[in-house]
C-alpha cells in the first residue's frame, strides 16, 4: 500500500498564489478569507485535494491555518510548528501564535474599519465559527460563508480519493458492527434522539468495521453516516469503494452517493445529535432546528478498546518493537558522518515491510539529527537531508499500521560522543516519561489532571516543551485518536482500554532535540501488596518495547525508583524483543538493555 499523496510547495510558489488568492477577494467583495488545514470531513489528516493550506503558503504541518486578507496573510501555528514554519513559508506570509492569539482577536487588530470575511462552510466546524464570532461581536467584521476560492485557482488540484474499502477482520475488531450499531443505538434512544451525523471518518470505519486508504498512512475511507436510533446507519460513500463491501454491511446499512447526503439529512426529524467539534458548518446549518449538540457516539466507545483490540495492540508492538531494534543495532554501528537522515528512514521503514501484516507507516518518519532535531514534527526532504556528525542526537519518531494495531514509539540516539548539556536534559525527559509510566491514580481523572507529572523533572530545571505528553492511538486506525490526551485542556476522564501516548521532550533550537515516547494502555490497577486501596484506582500496562539509549543517561539524575523501573524495563524488552530479531542485533540487544 505506501502511498504517499501529499502536496508540498516550496516558499517561492506562495506569494504568486497569494496574489491570485486576492485578486479572488476583489471579485467576491470580500476582505479575507479563511484557509483550514481542514477537509469535509474534519479529520486531522487530509488527502492531497484537500491540503489546500499546504498548497497556498508551503506550510506543512499537521494543525493550523492560514487568514487571507488584502495586505496580510497570517500563519496561525501552534508550538509544535514555530520552528519549522520559518523555513517552509516565504517573507509574504506572516506566522500568528495560535491560540495564544486568537482568530477574532487578531481580525480586530487587522480590519480595524470592519469587513468580512469568507469560508467554505463545509472546512469549519460550528465550534470554530462560533468562538470566532464571539470574539468579533459590535466590531463590524463578519463571517460568511461562500465558495472556496482556493479550490478556484488550484488549477491542478488532485482529484478526490477514491480507494476500495475493505472490512475488518472480526478477530481484531472483536466486535460486530451489529452489536456496535445496536450498542450505540441505544444510547440514542436513551439520550431521546432519533439520529446522530457521524462525518469523522475514523468513527464511521470503526462503527461499521471497515477500513480504507483514502488518506496517506490513514486506514480510513472517506465518507459520512447517519446512525438512527433503530441501529440503521445510512452511507454516504463513493459506491465504487463498496463494491465488495455488501455482504459485510448488510441490509441494515444504507448505501448512498455522498451528493445525496445534504438531502437526506433535511428529511430527518430530530432531535438530530451532531458534535460541534467535528462537524461542517453547512451540516448544522441544513439540519437547523432538529440539531442538539452532543459527543460523537463512536468517541469514547471507540476510544475504549476490548480485549481482541488490546491484544493485537500488544503483538503488533512486539514486532514492531523487533523491526526498530534492527535499525537501532545497525544504526550503532555506522561511523559519525557516513549516513544521513534519508538512510535512516529508508532503512527503519525496509525493517517493518519484512511484517506481511504491515499496511503502512503510521505517520511520515522523523528522523532529525542535531538541529533539525529541534522541529517537532520535522520531515527530512531532499533539501535538510543531513549527515548524522560526532556530538549529535537524533531523534527517530516512528510507527506502522498493521492489521492488528497501531505502533508510535520515539527514541532519541546518540550519535559518537553526546553533549554533557544534553545527556541532562536527556535524563529528565527519561525521568518524567518513568514518572507517567509508573503513575497510579484515582478513577475519573482526566488528562489535564494528571499530565504535569511528565514534566515536573524538566519544570525543576526551569525546562519544558511545547506539546502535549500524549495523543490518543486507534487500533489500526488514526494515530492520533480523540478524545482521551494527556494535556492541560483535556477533561476527558481516562478508562480502561484507552491507549495513549506517554512523549516528554526537550528541544533547543539550532541545536538538538530530544523526546521519548511508549504507547501505553489505561487498566484497572492490581490492589497494592499490603495496601490500603481505599478507592478504585487505575494505572498503566507499557505496549512499547525498545531499549532506551543508556549513553545519553545521567544515573546521577535518577532517583532509585526511577532506575529500578528503568532497568526493570530493559530485561522486559530483552525477554519479549530478543527471540524476534537477528542473531547480530540480539548481541546488540544485550548490550543495549544490560542494566545501570
Amino acid at each position: 500500500m505506501f502511498q504517499s499523496f501529499e502536496v508540498t510547495a516550496r516558499p517561492e510558489q506562495g506569494p504568486p498564489r497569494l496574489r491570485a488568492l486576492r485578486a479572488e477577494l476583489t471579485v467576491e467583495g470580500l476582505d479575507g478569507f479563511l484557509v483550514p488545514r481542514a477537509d469535509a470531513h474534519q479529520g486531522e489528516y487530509v488527502a492531497a485535494h484537500d491540503d489546500r493550506l499546504a498548497w497556498l503558503t508551503g506550510f506543512t504541518g499537521s494543525a493550523g491555518f492560514c487568514c487571507v486578507l488584502h495586505d496580510v496573510a497570517g500563519v496561525f501555528i501552534d508550538g509544535r510548528y514555530r520552528t519549522q514554519v520559518k523555513a517552509q513559508v516565504a517573507a509574504d506570509y506572516t506566522p500568528v501564535p495560535w491560540p495564544e492569539v486568537s482568530l477574532g482577536n487578531w481580525l480586530k487588530e487587522q480590519l480595524p474599519a470592519g469587513g468580512t470575511v469568507g469560508f467554505d462552510a463545509w472546512l469549519h466546524t460550528p465550534d470554530q465559527i462560533a468562538q470566532a464570532e464571539d470574539t468579533l461581536k459590535g466590531t463590524g467584521i463578519i463571517l460568511r460563508p461562500c465558495v472556496n476560492l482556493v479550490d478556484r485557482i488550484w488549477v491542478d488540484q488532485p482529484a478526490p480519493p477514491m480507494f476500495p474499502a475493505k472490512a475488518h477482520p472480526i478477530e481484531f475488531a472483536g466486535e460486530t458492527h451489529v452489536e456496535k450499531r445496536q450498542r450505540l443505538a441505544q444510547g440514542l434512544r436513551e439520550a431521546h434522539q432519533k439520529a446522530a451525523v457521524i462525518t469523522l471518518p475514523d468513527s464511521h470505519n470503526w462503527l461499521l468495521n471497515i477500513r480504507g486508504a483514502d488518506i496517506a498512512r490513514n486506514p480510513v475511507a472517506h465518507g459520512f453516516a447517519v446512525l438512527h436510533d433503530d441501529a440503521t446507519v445510512d452511507l454516504f460513500m463513493a459506491l465504487s469503494k463498496l463494491d465488495d463491501l455488501r455482504p459485510h454491511l448488510g441490509g441494515d446499512v444504507r448505501c448512498h452517493a455522498p451528493e445525496q447526503f445534504l438531502d437526506l439529512l433535511k428529511t430527518l426529524s430530530g432531535p438530530v445529535r451532531l458534535d460541534k467539534q467535528s462537524v461542517p458548518v453547512i451540516v448544522a446549518d441544513t439540519l437547523g432546528d432538529v440539531a442538539v449538540w452532543g459527543s460523537d457516539p463512536c468517541a469514547l466507545p471507540k476510544a475504549c478498546k476490548n480485549a481482541a483490540e488490546i491484544n493485537g495492540s500488544a503483538q503488533a508492538h512486539l514486532r514492531d518493537g523487533a523491526a526498530l531494534c534492527e535499525l537501532l543495532a545497525w544504526l550503532d554501528q555506522q561511523p559519525a558522518g557516513t549516513i544521513t537522515e534519508t538512510q535512516v528512514v529508508s532503512r527503519l521503514e525496509a525493517a517493518r515491510r519484512k511484517d506481511n501484516a504491515l499496511q503502512d507507516i503510521s505517520f511520515e518518519t522523523i528522523a532529525g539529527t542535531g538541529p533539525n532535531g529541534a522541529i517537532m514534527h520535522y520531515r527530512v526532504t531532499e533539501e535538510t537531508d543531513s549527515q548524522l556528525q560526532d556530538g549529535h542526537l537524533i531523534v527517530l519518531d516512528s510507527g506502522g499500521q498493521y492489521l492488528d494495531g497501531t505502533t508510535d514509539i520515539t527514541r532519541t540516539v546518540a550519535i559518537g560522543t553526546p553533549p554533557l548539556e544534553a545527556r541532562a536534559a536527556f535524563t529528565r525527559v527519561l525521568a518524567g516519561m518513568i514518572a507517567m509510566s509508573r503513575l497510579r491514580w484515582p478513577v475519573g481523572l482526566a488528562g489535564c489532571h494528571i499530565e504535569a507529572v511528565g514534566r515536573m523533572p524538566l519544570w525543576l530545571a526551569g525546562q519544558d516543551f511545547d506539546h502535549g505528553l500524549g495523543h490518543g492511538v486507534g487500533a489500526y486506525l488514526s494515530v492520533h485518536e480523540g478524545p482521551q490526551r494527556l494535556s492541560r485542556v483535556s477533561q476527558v476522564p481516562l478508562q480502561p482500554g484507552m491507549i495513549l501516548s506517554n512523549e516528554p521532550g526537550y528541544y533547543r533550537e539550532g541545536a538538538f532535540g530530544i523526546r521519548i515516547e511508549n504507547l501505553l494502555v489505561v487498566r484497572e490497577a492490581p490492589a497494592l501488596s499490603g495496601g490500603d486501596d481505599h478507592r478504585a484506582m487505575l494505572d498503566w500496562e507499557t505496549l512499547s518495547f525498545a531499549p532506551i539509549d543508556r549513553r545519553l543517561i545521567d544515573v546521577t539524575l535518577l532517583d532509585a525508583a526511577s532506575l529500578s523501573w528503568l532497568n526493570d524495563y530493559h530485561a522486559q524488552v530483552a525477554e519479549k524483543i530478543g527471540p524476534r530479531v537477528s542473531p547480530v542485533t540480539k548481541l546488540w540487544l544485550d548490550s543495549a538493555t544490560a542494566p545501570l
